[in-house]
């Protein structure tokens, strides 16, 4: 399963669900956010069952950026129970994006 494409409309359903959800918030201009997304691609497919991940446009959903205050990107939330339980700011290499995300994998 791929990332998600997330809007402003539909982010407080996408967050509300069983398995954790990582959402990155990124833009099309960000090169770090470009690196990032292989990355987030791959995570995505591995953990499927474990994790679910979605991708918000900051360009194209400012409110709900400005509702969680992001003030760089790539910023990645995750959610449990819909609540943000860890935010990490900044491009990831995967092996360092795992060990952030562990207690949730």
């Amino acid at each position: 399963m791929a990332t998600q494409k997330v809007t402003d409309v539909d982010f407080n359903s996408f967050v509300q669900s069983d398995i954790p959800v990582l959402v990155d918030f990124w833009a099309t201009w960000c090169g770090p956010c470009k690196m990032m997304a292989p990355v987030l691609e791959e995570v995505s497919d591995e953990y499927q069952d474990k994790l679910v991940v979605g991708k918000l446009d900051v360009d194209e959903n400012p409110q709900t950026a400005q509702q969680f205050g992001i003030m760089s990107i790539p910023t990645l939330l995750l959610f449990q129970n819909g609540e943000v339980v860890k935010q990490i700011v900044g491009y990831r290499p995967k092996a360092d994006l795992l060990s952030q995300l562990a207690h949730v994998l």
